[in-house]
């Protein structure tokens, strides 16, 4: 589960690494008042994706005015089919160097891993790709946790100059990823300033597995995992055209394979898991087609705990709104009675996976 710059931010605020002031607005008129109060500030996208700067997501802003003139044009725009909600009002720091500090699972390795690279801003990936030796990594025992000599190796990496202050932000950021259950925390660029150093961006993604752990607000996730987490479901979203919504994870691979065998790329799919009512079903649709890459949506569902005749309540309440092609396959618990609520209202039946699998994928390419 990721979070949003802002709530990254709170966090890193807690645990006393440093960040700028800041506020998060939702309409224009709020960051021209932030701005008032801050100067010099930067309007940055909330949304849930890289790559902000180049779609024009982030912006600087010198004077109120044009911090609301700035704002009301990316509260206007989506990136990556996110549309943007709100910005982050945020006090500008002119960096003087731009460095990058992450910690994520080497999974082979079985522990955590850090990386720093003195080089840090928006082309990191490049830098990975081309000249790994610019990244210093260092894995971290899980039971012993960073000694101060790994900090010390890692801060000298980055800015021997600012060794102190560097080695206390790798040690808070690592309490981060410990206590956050992270999978990814992320400072880029890790930024040096007139003022010291500086975290003028932030990246957490939450181990969803021990989300029981957490306790984060869906205000600071913002995403359809989230929701579907809290009513019972699992929602994972992919890159293709198709959506899927099945009930239970088995299910679910075998249908994301066969859309792949006859020519189709799933876009997500929903596992509503065993037992699921109509109001989940309706939410589940919901979600899968709010991607707007969706083409057509295959339901394969196998009736066990799961009532067929439910799950065609559910289809039904929500399938006048969605507007998107529907591939529906329903089998076991109550079936007849679910075919039967369904073939009033047109919609594609398939007696097998792979009849709707086949179905959805030409759905998909025509529409």
């Amino acid at each position: 589960m990721k979070l949003y710059e802002y709530a990254s931010k709170e966090i890193f605020s807690k645990y006393n690494i440093p960040i700028p002031a800041s506020t998060l607005v939702s309409d224009a008129d709020g960051a021209k008042e932030a701005a008032r109060k801050m100067g010099d500030v930067v309007i940055k996208a909330q949304v849930l994706t890289g790559g902000r700067g180049k779609a024009g997501g982030i912006a600087r802003a010198s004077s109120p005015q044009k911090a609301n003139i700035q704002a009301k044009r990316i509260l206007g725009i989506s990136i990556k089919e996110y549309p943007v909600k709100k910005v982050l009002i945020e006090e500008y720091r002119e960096p003087i160097k731009e460095m990058y500090l992450g910690i994520t699972i080497d999974r082979k390795r079985k522990c955590p891993v850090i990386m720093a690279s003195s080089q840090g801003g928006i082309d990191i990936e490049e830098i990975a790709k081309s000249s790994p030796e610019r990244i210093t990594m260092m894995h971290i025992h899980p039971l012993t946790g960073i000694h101060e000599y790994q900090a010390r190796m890692l801060a000298n990496s980055l800015d021997r100059n600012k060794s102190p202050e560097l080695i206390n932000i790798i040690k808070k950021l690592y309490r981060v990823f410990i206590d956050k259950d992270c999978q990814l925390v992320e400072i880029n660029p890790l930024a040096e300033t007139q003022d010291g150093v500086i975290a003028l961006d932030a990246k957490m993604v939450i181990d969803d597995n021990a989300l029981f752990r957490q306790d984060f607000t869906e205000e600071e996730t913002g995403s359809l995992e989230e929701m579907a987490r809290k009513n019972g479901m699992s929602y994972v979203g992919l890159d293709g055209e198709i959506g899927c919504v099945v009930n239970g994870a088995g299910l679910a691979m075998a249908t994301l394979d066969m859309i792949k065998q006859h020519g189709g790329e799933p876009a997500n799919f929903m596992d509503v898991r065993a037992g699921a009512n109509a109001r989940q079903v309706k939410m589940a649709l919901e979600i899968v087609s709010s991607n707007k890459n969706v083409k057509a949506i295959i339901i394969n569902i196998f009736g066990g705990l799961t009532k067929c005749d439910e799950v065609a309540k559910g289809i039904i309440e929500i399938f006048p709104k969605i507007k998107i092609p529907l591939v529906v396959r329903l089998s076991g618990t109550n079936e007849l009675e679910g075919r039967a609520m369904l073939g009033k209202y047109g919609i594609h039946m398939a007696s097998s996976t792979e009849e709707a699998a086949k179905g959805v994928v030409e759905l998909g390419h025509s529409n």
